[in-house]
């Protein structure tokens, strides 16, 4: 077991019953040229939040953490965005971006392409779990549930973007289902102002779960290591 400096109080874990949870880190919310970028998003935190992750993710790998990636996006038809008569045919930026400039359907947030496609620094390994998602929550329509917890899985440690939107979504629900969630908030961008990011902050270490900054989790996981080395 690992002990956690988390907020409000320390959690200990198992990183064999415990995932890297990586959140839509596309270049649709990350790269310039993306989905957020062409919707105005300010994506200029995406880079720090990539650097930060790749030593995460190395870190995790190194010492039996799962590492799981949701990836949001849609079929060229669209027959996944729910249609005119679901709220998120009426609410999802990029749906919202390809009926403004139509020149972009089958290119924005659709499988198969580049805005779909996870940034190219992080792209997933071989032992890494692949769940795509066409809503904000990871949980919603897809297996993740019973892919965790046929892993015995009982921790999830949250990364990406974007932290107000579909993290914290699906931090939510892995609460609702009875998930340890840990939000490594500085691993995380918001979508819009940085008041965004303090209320998911806010939110989730007084009604939803914990919080570590990404430096806190590489350097306990690698004390415990060392600890264990002298052992």
């Amino acid at each position: 077991m690992i002990t956690f400096p988390t907020k409000p109080e320390p959690i200990s874990v198992d990183p064999a019953h415990a995932a890297i949870m990586v959140v839509d880190m596309q270049n649709a919310f990350a790269s310039k040229g993306g989905m957020f970028d062409l919707s105005g998003i300010d994506i200029s935190g995406a880079r720090h939040v990539i650097e930060v992750l790749k030593e995460v993710l190395e870190t995790a790998r190194h010492t039996g953490f799962q590492v799981v990636y949701l990836q949001m996006g849609y079929d060229a038809k669209l027959t996944s965005s729910g249609g005119p008569e679901s709220p998120n045919w009426h609410k999802e930026l990029a749906l919202l971006l390809m009926r403004k400039r139509p020149e972009l359907k089958g290119k924005v947030l659709t499988e198969g392409q580049w805005d779909w496609e996870v940034v190219e620094e992080l792209r997933p390994h071989l032992e890494d779990l692949v769940v795509n998602k066409t809503r904000y929550s990871g949980f919603c329509g897809t297996p993740l549930d019973s892919m965790l917890r046929t892993r015995s899985i009982k921790t999830l440690l949250f990364t990406g973007i974007a932290t107000n939107v579909c993290v914290e979504s699906t931090l939510r629900d892995a609460f609702f289902l009875d998930y340890w969630p840990v939000l490594l908030h500085d691993a995380t961008m918001q979508a819009g102002p940085s008041m965004l990011q303090e209320a998911t902050v806010r939110n989730v270490e007084n009604y939803f779960g914990w919080t570590l900054t990404a430096a806190e989790f590489v350097q306990t996981v690698n004390a415990n290591m060392l600890r264990g080395a002298r052992v």
